[in-house]
């Protein structure tokens, strides 16, 4: 039997088992994200100085997403879409929460953990959380079994370089609700994920599970064990890429070794775009526009690598536009589960993943920043951005460390309108040419406003949500 016939039979012998969209199958479950990492960070989107073998080779064996987007720019809100299906401004998580935050995510929303919770998952995250710190909003309060890792961001601890502005605590390591230790040194914190990781996927390997690997890395301050350190051409922050990618490879392997890796489905991605930066210290979006903190392709546009043998057939590319909002009706579909009954936003794309279907289920995605301010639309190959102010380092160096302290805002005085099918760095405004597909995108941003609001343009959403709140 040939791989096209096998493949045709397997996705046939899916869809007998499926009953209303819904399976009878509970695959495992695993999403490795990590933080600011840049689009050209992976060998297989393009980079050339970092040795990603082990994506590479899951990219091979899998799908490859060239037009995946995280909803935010930023660390939390990406984040709670990710977790929710739901644009982060619905729920009212914007921007990163800082620690000690009143906010967090609401106990009525129902993330991906809660919805396989109640298909009998076994349920573990790993790495960091970012949606709350307070006892109330943290991980085993929302539908997660096991948790092992930092309540926030790495940069934010007492070796900030500009900690005179912050005082910021020492940073805590968790395991479940209890605080372990507080790190000095983060060196070993991507090896002791994956290690965890591992003995997760091995105490439940005969249950259906669901592990979320959220590495901290390569958000800065970056740090690479021993067996990486000065193995890059890309310096510190290739050396922190290669550590990734190798935990890839060690969590893959150990579902091939006890033979579930046909029955694992295994999603790779980050939150956003890199950091502006510069030298040792940078990611790289490109051939992209900008980087994190911004609407614009660098910031929000992600490697995404799916890997799920015998249910995909593998080696294939697709350049649909989709978003990490989709992660999970997409897995409530595959697994069964029922979707949350608040309202959301993301829509299955499972059937792009197997190609039964090649156009979205979205008509177009709003990309919001800030608070609730509408900066972009992706709408089939035009991306339109609304008049608007961004960060930029304009080619300029980082701060200490490499941190991107010397931004610079940009700001957008008219619409701009690119056809990223041709011009996939954003390079020529053709928003003088299609007037008719400016006021397309209008109609549905007006659309979108009417639901979840614009600041940039006074306008109340009227089907937000609220973050959850620490009482005082």
């Amino acid at each position: 039997m040939n791989k096209t016939v096998f493949y045709l039979v397997a996705l046939v012998f899916g869809t007998i088992l499926s009953t209303n969209g819904q399976t009878t199958e509970k695959p495992n479950v695993i999403i490795i994200f990590t933080d600011d990492q840049g689009y050209q960070d992976v060998g297989c989107f393009g980079a050339t100085d970092i040795d990603t073998p082990n994506l590479d080779q899951m990219a091979k064996d899998g799908i490859r997403l060239t037009d995946f987007y995280a909803a935010q720019a930023v660390c939390s809100a990406s984040r709670a879409a990710l977790l929710t299906g739901c644009y982060p401004n619905r729920i009212g998580i914007h921007s990163a929460l800082m620690p000690n935050s009143k906010k967090g995510l609401n106990s009525s929303e129902t993330t991906l953990a809660e919805m396989l919770k109640e298909r009998g998952y076994k349920t573990g995250i790993f790495g960091k959380w970012h949606l709350g710190d307070a006892p109330k909003f943290m991980p085993t309060n929302h539908g997660f079994d096991t948790y092992y890792g930092i309540p926030y961001s790495n940069d934010m601890w007492p070796n900030h370089p500009y900690q005179e502005k912050y005082n910021f605590d020492p940073l805590p390591l968790y395991e479940n609700k209890t605080v372990i230790d507080t790190l000095t040194d983060q060196a070993l914190l991507t090896t002791k994920i994956t290690e965890r990781s591992i003995d997760f996927i091995k105490d439940h390997k005969d249950a259906p599970f669901f592990l979320y690997v959220a590495h901290p890395q390569p958000h800065v301050p970056l740090y690479v064990s021993d067996k990486f350190k000065g193995k890059s051409k890309r310096g510190l922050y290739g050396d922190v890429i290669m550590e990734i990618d190798w935990s890839v490879g060690q969590i893959l392997a150990t579902l091939k070794e006890y033979n579930i890796d046909d029955n694992t489905l295994v999603i790779f991605t980050s939150d956003n775009g890199p950091w502006l930066s510069y030298g040792e210290h940078a990611g790289s979006a490109y051939p992209l526009r900008e980087g994190k903190g911004t609407a614009l392709e660098g910031g929000q546009r992600e490697p995404c690598i799916i890997y799920y043998p015998g249910k995909i057939q593998p080696g294939r590319t697709i350049n649909t536009p989709m978003m990490n909002i989709d992660i999970l009706p997409t897995i409530a579909e595959i697994t069964g589960a029922s979707l949350p009954k608040n309202v959301i936003d993301g829509k299955s794309v499972w059937d792009l993943w197997t190609g039964a279907a090649t156009n979205s289920p979205h008509e177009a995605y709003f990309f919001y920043y800030h608070v609730n301010e509408l900066h972009g639309v992706r709408y089939k190959n035009w991306k339109l951005y609304f008049p608007h102010k961004y960060r930029t380092l304009n080619g300029k160096s980082g701060g200490k460390n490499g941190l991107p302290v010397n931004y610079e805002y940009n700001t957008m005085t008219k619409i701009e309108l690119y056809d990223l099918s041709k011009d996939i760095s954003e390079t020529t405004n053709i928003a003088a040419q299609n007037p008719e597909v400016i006021e397309k995108i209008k109609v549905l941003a007006d659309k979108m406003r009417a639901e979840l609001g614009d600041a940039l343009t006074n306008q109340t959403g009227q089907k937000n949500r609220e973050a959850g709140k620490v009482e005082e």
